[in-house]
């Protein structure tokens, strides 16, 4: 066995006959699980809060949005939806038609946005699944489903055949306006559902079917703002806009949700890099106690170095007996401490230990990814501590 190793094994399990060595040694032991726990725990409440407010945006946000850039709308024609049913990447698509519009109900008005949906909608996102009261739309009826704000807001309620929901829209066109009340083209609809996700989806949308959005609008047969695509499963995302834009042309823009939620991402990433370094910060200050603690224990066994150095064995293989002993004792507490962590999420997301409401658990996510993130950097700092630590034995410290 390499010598360095084995006295390094010794040193690290056996106690010094200095009490006080023996505390500093086990404080900065715990302080490594403490900090290794805290470091995946925190990772991993941030990855499941993630994954909470991203499930928002998986509701509304289809996995790739194709808009035209150039003008507001755009044409496909049948055979454009022939090749995207038969595409391999392609699991279903919907056609949109999108505007702000203004509404009025009862003296009270607000404006929002229309989205003409076809019967593939409701295959391409989940928003039917989050109706609380009422039903989904027919195609090509007057009936409407709206966010639970547009419906408190305006005093709506379902299948109200009498009171319908007034909406209008600029007629397109260029010129002159001569008389006011030509200037807007009006219809009225009737809810049939109210759904509920989150105070900004609830007050931005009101659903209604594609056919009755084109004649509100005055758009032709063909025409819509944008293609709603969900992807097959194992589908690449680089194939699929490839083929979309082979099949749509160049003049479109494809977003997946990342890009249709860029500040929401942006504001993710920046809040899990903070909390990282935040807590590698921690990390730091507990691996230099560590290095104090190898420090001490060079103090401590000077003698047995010195007998060391005489007997043959150089500088640089004591230096690793303490170099290799702040590793074991890194290794230690970054096992035991991962092991407790892991232990104390997968409880929390097996069987919600911690609740924020009676109906809520606390939300919180096991990746791999943040088990190798806390690996590396307790190892990394561990081993910049203890080469710091060991450093410190020197030929002043051997032949005094």
């Amino acid at each position: 066995m390499n010598l360095s190793l084995y006295i390094a094994k010794r040193y690290a399990v056996s106690f010094s006959k200095n009490k006080a060595i023996n505390i500093i040694t086990g404080i900065a032991s715990v302080g490594i699980i403490a900090s290794t726990m805290a470091l995946f725990i925190f990772l991993s409440v941030f990855s499941g809060l993630k994954i909470f407010s991203l499930n928002f945006a998986n509701v509304s946000d289809p996995d790739l949005k194709i808009e035209t850039s150039i003008g507001k709308t755009f044409f496909v024609d049948q055979n454009q939806e022939n090749l995207l049913k038969k595409s391999k990447n392609i699991a279903s698509f919907s056609k949109i038609v999108e505007e702000r519009v203004y509404f009025m109900y009862d003296n009270k008005e607000m404006v929002a946005h229309i989205k003409g949906v076809d019967d593939n909608f409701i295959k391409v996102t989940d928003f039917n699944k989050h109706l609380y009261a009422g039903e989904w739309f027919e195609n090509n009826s007057e009936n409407i489903v709206v966010g639970a704000d547009i419906s408190r807001k305006l005093g709506l309620g379902l299948f109200d055949y009498n009171n319908g929901l007034e909406s209008y829209a600029p007629k397109p066109g260029k010129g002159n306006i001569e008389n006011p009340n030509e200037a807007f083209n009006k219809i009225l609809l009737f809810p049939s559902g109210i759904y509920s996700i989150n105070e900004e989806l609830d007050g931005k949308y009101v659903f209604c079917s594609i056919d009755i959005a084109k004649q509100f609008l005055e758009l032709k047969e063909n025409e819509i703002t944008n293609l709603e695509i969900k992807l097959y499963p194992n589908a690449s995302e680089n194939s699929a806009r490839e083929e979309l834009s082979r099949i749509l042309g160049k003049s479109i823009t494809i977003k997946n949700r990342a890009q249709l939620n860029d500040s929401l991402y942006k504001m993710l990433q920046s809040e899990n890099l903070f909390i990282y370094l935040f807590s590698t910060l921690v990390v730091i200050l507990t691996l230099f106690c560590l290095a104090g603690a190898i420090v001490m224990i060079i103090i401590d066994k000077k003698d047995n170095l010195k007998t060391l150095y005489h007997l043959g064995v150089n500088q640089r293989s004591i230096r690793k007996i303490f170099f290799t002993q702040g590793i074991i004792i890194t290794s230690f507490g970054l096992t035991l401490g991962l092991i407790l962590a892991i232990a104390i999420i997968v409880l929390q997301q097996e069987f919600s230990i911690i609740m924020i409401t009676p109906t809520m658990p606390y939300p919180v996510h096991f990746e791999w990814e943040n088990t190798i993130i806390v690996i590396s950097t307790i190892l990394v700092l561990g081993i910049i501590s203890s080469w710091i630590a060991s450093g410190t034995v020197n030929n002043t410290l051997l032949q005094e």
